[in-house]
């Protein structure tokens, strides 16, 4: 995903796995960590809805990190340990975490897992890879209007533009731009 222009753009926190550059929309936060630094982020959620779907006005993107590589997401660790975790079994090898030798923002369509700070983008123009939106031959037409899917009507698409025949009340955006040799479509999405 490419971020052309941007108005608005807020921490979050995505309270179920999503891939960048899904839309999302806010709802209340479940995670904190250490003591509770991040119980101030909203949390986000691809739609379940088309009535959520009207509200998922931000796409999703990696926070910036400054660690050095390797990345674990999410980091192993242990619910609770005594003695520095000599108490406990091994964690290795990890069941749930992958690692990531290059930092998973630089590339694209990487999933953002659950509890990990990530940002959203509102109003704004954004470049999506093909893969990233549900193909329709409308949407290679300039000014063609897009709306968010939802679990409820296209399930494992849910956050993913799609394009709506009609201006109504759904509708978030419209294409600025298709580019037909890499599939990469600009939509510009409105306040």
């Amino acid at each position: 995903m490419e971020i052309n222009r941007f108005e608005d753009v807020i921490g979050v926190v995505p309270q179920a796995d999503v891939v960048e550059g899904r839309f999302v929309l806010l709802k209340a936060n479940a995670d904190t960590a250490d003591f509770g630094s991040m119980s101030d982020l909203p949390g986000v959620a691809v739609p379940a809805t088309a009535a959520e779907a009207n509200f998922a006005k931000y796409c999703i993107t990696w926070a910036v990190n400054n660690g050095t590589p390797p990345y674990y997401l999410p980091m192993p660790a242990y619910a609770w340990a005594l003695r520095g975790g000599w108490d406990q079994a091994t964690n290795l090898p990890m069941s749930s975490e992958t690692v990531y030798t290059t930092y998973p923002g630089y590339q694209e369509s990487k999933t953002i897992p659950s509890g990990i700070p990530a940002l959203a983008f509102g109003e704004g123009t954004y470049t999506l890879p093909s893969g990233c939106y549900i193909a329709s031959n409308s949407l290679h037409t300039v000014g063609a209007p897009v709306i968010v899917a939802n679990t409820a009507e296209d399930t494992t698409d849910a956050g993913k533009l799609k394009y709506q025949s009609t201006m109504d009340a759904r509708v978030v955006g419209q294409v600025v731009a298709y580019d037909s040799t890499s599939g990469r479509l600009t939509v510009k999405i409105r306040p």
